[in-house]
């Protein structure tokens, strides 16, 4: 690369930085995986959050984990599914509600389905950006921290 080529390829680097902030990389990352919990959350229940018998089945044939039984880890599952993409959204509890998701990702990945790592590794992605990162200031997270200081 030449000289020249060079400080092109710096500046175009440092205006993309600019034009394409943290903030709004943690934002769209917590907007999309949040949603993609939340759909899933919402196939086990009917109504505002009551499990569905295909829920407890699918956790006793297909999801089953070999240290939580089926109706716990039914329950703690879909709850998860509903609680921290929410969390996500709004931006408050991130890296809590990231790494929840993060390791509940993990589970599947090992337990559930482990053919899946294309999915799963999508998955990961933004929830390691938003545990390492958090929320950005576009957030309640970032409310508080300007709050404090």
């Amino acid at each position: 690369m030449t000289p020249t080529t060079s400080l092109l390829a710096t500046r175009f680097d440092a205006r993309l930085e600019r034009w394409i902030p943290d903030d709004l990389i943690a934002l769209v990352a917590r907007l999309g995986i949040a949603g993609i919990f939340w759909l899933s959350g919402r196939t086990k229940v009917e109504g505002l959050f009551t499990l569905t018998d295909t829920t407890f089945l699918l956790f006793r044939e297909d999801y089953a984990l070999p240290l939580i039984p089926p109706v716990p880890a039914a329950y703690l599952a879909t709850t998860a599914e509903h609680v921290f993409p929410i969390l996500l959204v709004l931006g408050l509890a991130t890296r809590l509600s990231a790494g929840a998701l993060l390791g509940m990702t993990a589970v599947i990945q090992l337990f559930v389905y482990p053919a899946a790592w294309p999915t799963h590794l999508s998955w990961a992605a933004p929830l390691l950006y938003l545990v390492a990162r958090g929320a950005g200031r576009w957030s309640v997270d970032g409310v508080f921290a300007r709050r404090r200081g």
